[in-house]
């Protein structure tokens, strides 16, 4: 048991101690995605921004989606809902994938025996984040626009990220080890967030599946715990720790997502220089 504690708090002082090359490589990440294009880094804005556009024509102007009534009695117009759900959704999905795909794509420095390839993951979450950055801006934005103001627990959103952040981290060290032998995994990544991003209460409301008897359904997906709390915070005005019950089962899902995360990336990691 000493052993395995052991190694699972080695990870995360090995991305401690390795910071600096850490935010450095991510910034060159980002800035390298898109070199070579004539709108550059411009386009990493454009497509969610279409996206969430396109979701609004299609379900507020062509669905007449109407808004959502909270417990605090505020009813929230159907485009600031959406993109409430929208944003920290984004941000999952892409820090996914990427961090899926971070030691097929630095390959060549798997192969190198003294480069700590354990901040590869972390360097596509950090990446994807800067996106996020922007896009909690358009949220705060739109949520100003429709006249709600900037109250203390607003600035909850932070917290709600940062359980994105570390969610994306627990679960990317298990399917960056596993996709390297089983190249598969990247494709059944893709279908999992397409069915996930619906059975995540994003784009329709929870209410519907209160009193089904399948609310707890939902509910065992950890990222309802950071959809429903960014919600809460701007229009339910909850803190987070007036839910012990869910703030206890997303932290406990995630760590052991963490602990099993480390376990199989540093079972494997001897064997990944071989198969790239």
């Amino acid at each position: 048991m000493a052993l395995f504690l052991k190694k699972m708090f080695s990870l995360p002082v090995e991305l401690w101690q390795n910071r600096r090359l850490i935010w450095k490589l991510s910034k060159n990440d980002f800035k390298t995605r898109y070199a070579g294009s004539y709108l550059g880094i411009i386009w990493a804005f454009v497509q969610p921004v279409i996206t969430i556009l396109v979701y609004w024509l299609v379900f507020e102007k062509g669905f007449s989606a109407k808004g959502e009534m909270f417990k605090s009695g505020v009813e929230v117009p159907f485009v600031v809902y959406l993109t409430s759900g929208l944003v920290p959704w984004f941000f999952f999905s892409e820090a996914i994938n990427n961090s899926t795909n971070a030691l097929l794509e630095y390959n060549y420095l798997v192969k190198k025996v003294v480069f700590k390839i354990s901040i590869l993951p972390l360097i596509k979450i950090i990446a994807a984040s800067f996106i996020h950055v922007f896009f909690m801006g358009v949220l705060l934005v739109i949520y100003l626009v429709y006249g709600y103001r900037i109250t203390p627990f607003t600035f909850q959103i932070i917290y709600y990220s940062l359980c994105m952040f570390i969610l994306v981290l627990a679960l990317s060290y298990t399917f960056c080890s596993v996709v390297i032998f089983f190249r598969d995994l990247s494709q059944i990544v893709n279908i999992a967030l397409q069915v996930g991003m619906w059975a995540t209460p994003i784009m329709w409301s929870f209410t519907r599946a209160e009193g089904t008897g399948f609310e707890w359904l939902f509910k065992l997906n950890p990222v309802f715990y950071i959809v429903n709390g960014y919600r809460q915070s701007l229009f339910d005005k909850i803190w987070f720790w007036q839910q012990p019950g869910q703030f206890a089962y997303f932290w406990g899902v995630t760590i052991l997502l963490f602990a099993f995360g480390t376990f199989v990336f540093k079972r494997l990691k001897p064997h990944f220089a071989d198969v790239l």
